[in-house]
């Protein structure tokens, strides 16, 4: 009985060896959206960039405007646009987009 085993074992590990349909069409098709698309990355870090813009200018009026507590709109501008940076980096890390 261990001996069947044993040789059912051995012959059906290499057919799941060998069962491994699809990963140069998987390779292919991930050549052909980099080739088509910028990655996520790039894309991350221009919303950052407008976020950083944006609340540069929104913090700049409000200080001018003489608002007394300008500190939690700088917080909130800076981790949004840290945000942005990481979720690329994340992207580009785990889908490899």
């Amino acid at each position: 009985m261990k001996r069947l085993t044993l040789l059912l074992l051995v012959l059906l590990y290499g057919i799941v060896a060998h069962a491994q349909p699809g990963i140069d069409e998987m390779q292919q098709a991930r050549q052909d959206l980099s080739n088509s698309f910028f990655s996520a990355l790039d894309c991350a870090l221009v919303i950052a960039g407008i976020f950083g813009i944006t609340g540069a200018i929104k913090i700049y009026h409000n200080w001018q405007a003489g608002k007394p507590r300008i500190d939690s709109d700088v917080a909130a501008w800076f981790y949004a646009a840290l945000f942005m940076v990481l979720m690329g980096t994340f992207l580009r890390a785990i889908f490899g987009i």
